[in-house]
């Protein structure tokens, strides 16, 4: 599927920090995150979403722990497969509207994803996964103190609850995505890096305490369905080089042997662009031909050199 484009939105990109983050200001923010993607599809395009839940998954989290005296917590991969839900809703209402508002009648369907992790990943041992609305450092230490969760400085724009974050195995669902792309649709998939799962020695499935890298995840995807281009979308306008000083500096276009020295001298942040680049990497490694990381809104600009960071193997 060498013309197909794997397009991961960060579930970041569907917040406004200006904006009471609100159901009804989520979809607005999806139906114009939406327009780039419909854009694509109208041109020719084959595309298929994933999508990140760091806010969402962390707000259901929130109220789960709010209300655990009145009615029962729900484990953390049950509450990925919420968001999957909400937001595979809200991606797929406002692509398919966009798309007949244009003439095009196409199927868009929200596929509930699960990934096989390793059980004996050490990530178990060492949550490094932000999820969740950012908090004051005093916030963060009575989080701490009275809720037992592990709170980490997120490059500086606040502190936040971290989880495990396994890494991603095998895509479940992964023949079923290959049917319905097979038969014209658009797949939204893998959201929030997918439900994360563990197969027993009876081959029976099992859900665990954890959250998958939602960019880690569609490289994979986009591996194993033979992808030609991952497109990850995010909150800036591509990848910098001393991106918290005076001197920071956007990167049109790199080779990702480039990138990767940038990486070992530290230029990107696990908890930010760390896994987008790190992600890319994998991609390219394995058979992709172009990665490109860039704002939602300038994805059409993106993919044709004209925006973001677009890096070659």
């Amino acid at each position: 599927m060498k013309d197909l484009t794997v397009i991961a939105m960060g579930g970041n990109s569907l917040i406004n920090p200006l904006k009471t983050p609100t159901v009804a200001n989520q979809f607005a923010l999806t139906a114009a995150a939406m327009i780039p993607v419909a854009d694509l599809i109208e041109s020719g395009e084959r595309v298929i979403l994933t999508h990140g839940n760091g806010p969402q998954v962390g707000f259901m989290a929130l109220r789960s722990e709010i209300a655990k005296d009145q009615i029962h917590e729900v484990p953390l991969d049950s509450l990925v497969a919420d968001t999957q839900g909400s937001l595979g809703y809200m991606l797929q209402r406002a692509l398919r509207e966009e798309l007949l508002r244009r003439g095009i009648e196409k199927e868009v369907v929200a596929l509930v994803t699960e990934v096989e992790v390793d059980p004996d990943d050490l990530a178990f041992k060492e949550p490094t996964k932000p999820i969740g609305r950012f908090y004051t450092k005093t916030e963060a230490i009575q989080l701490e103190q009275g809720r037992g969760w592990i709170m980490v400085d997120d490059s500086h724009r606040g502190w936040r609850r971290v989880v495990p974050s396994p890494a991603p195995v095998r895509i479940v669902q992964l023949n079923t995505i290959r049917q319905l792309l097979d038969n014209g649709a658009v797949v939204i998939c893998c959201g929030g890096g997918g439900i994360p799962v563990i197969r027993e020695k009876n081959g029976s499935i099992l859900g665990i305490e954890g959250v998958i890298d939602k960019d880690r995840a569609s490289a994979l995807l986009a591996v194993r369905l033979g992808a030609g281009r991952l497109c990850i979308t995010t909150g800036v306008d591509g990848v910098f080089v001393d991106y918290l000083t005076e001197n920071r500096r956007h990167i049109p276009r790199i080779s990702v042997a480039e990138l990767m020295e940038l990486e070992a001298e530290g230029q990107f942040p696990p908890g930010s662009m760390g896994p987008k680049v790190k992600a890319s990497e994998r991609f390219l490694r394995h058979g992709g031909d172009a990665a490109v990381i860039c704002k939602p809104e300038d994805l059409v600009a993106a993919l044709k050199g004209e925006a973001g960071t677009i890096i070659s193997r």
